[in-house]
């Protein structure tokens, strides 16, 4: 497991791009013909003049949502078939973008982990949920580690910690007493209906990441608040 990085401006404004009903209505089009279509099908389709639909279909493919590629649209071959057409299929490129921050992928993959794990060994979930949180954690803590660099104080610790919590959706706040609250929680939704499973993979992985860290002097602790994260990292006394 790897940081997850946030949405990106370019990947906000290339779905942007859809809210001009002309340009949603090729797209659509394009992604409900499962194949390549050409200018002048698109533009039939969505009820406009070629040279708009080429436009539009060009921006669509330079932010990445199409595809492109030349073809015969003919079906002939050799001399005098003509020039290969310009034509579009959706691409293959997913966006991910959510606000508040979720990462419900992450969540299936910890449990779908757990729920193989337990089936082939024969032992409790609850363990197995434990053992790919604490996996996924330490590959986390591994981000830290790295963001820290050649640092060794445990100011550039707890900022290496925080900073990818950060970047994971978990909106770290540090308290003035030193204790940091998540104001969000990626998996919100799992959590609300699932609280004791999913609110314990979330201490888990989180405490397995932290653990990576020399002297961040966080004791990462599962504390259930209805308006924040179940996880909260309160600073050993020393």
């Amino acid at each position: 497991m790897t940081a997850k990085q946030p949405p990106t401006l370019d990947q906000i404004a290339a779905l942007s791009v859809l809210g001009e009903p002309s340009r949603r209505a090729l797209y659509d089009y394009i992604v409900l013909a499962g194949d390549w279509v050409g200018r002048d099908a698109a533009a039939d389709a969505a009820g406009i003049q070629r040279g708009v639909a080429a436009h539009h279909l060009d921006r669509l493919a330079e932010d990445g949502l199409l595809d492109v590629d030349y073809q015969r649209l003919s079906g002939r071959t050799g001399p005098g078939a003509g020039r290969p057409a310009k034509v579009y299929r959706r691409s293959a490129l997913e966006f991910d973008i959510a606000l508040p921050p979720r990462d419900y992928e992450l969540a299936g993959r910890l449990l779908a982990d757990a729920v193989v794990d337990a089936q082939s060994s024969g032992g409790d979930i609850s363990e197995a949920v434990d053992r790919a949180a604490g996996f996924a954690g330490r590959q986390l803590g591994e981000a830290m580690r790295a963001r820290r660099g050649r640092a060794r104080s445990a100011a550039s610790a707890r900022a290496a910690t925080l900073d990818v919590l950060q970047e994971q959706g978990y909106e770290p706040l540090e308290q003035p007493d030193g204790t940091v609250v998540l104001r969000n929680c990626p998996f919100h939704v799992l959590a609300t209906t699932h609280t004791e499973l999913v609110c314990g993979l979330n201490h888990g992985l989180i405490k397995a990441a932290v653990a990576q860290v020399d002297d961040s002097g966080f004791d990462v602790r599962l504390e259930p608040d209805s308006n924040l994260c179940c996880v909260r990292l309160r600073r050993i006394q020393s």
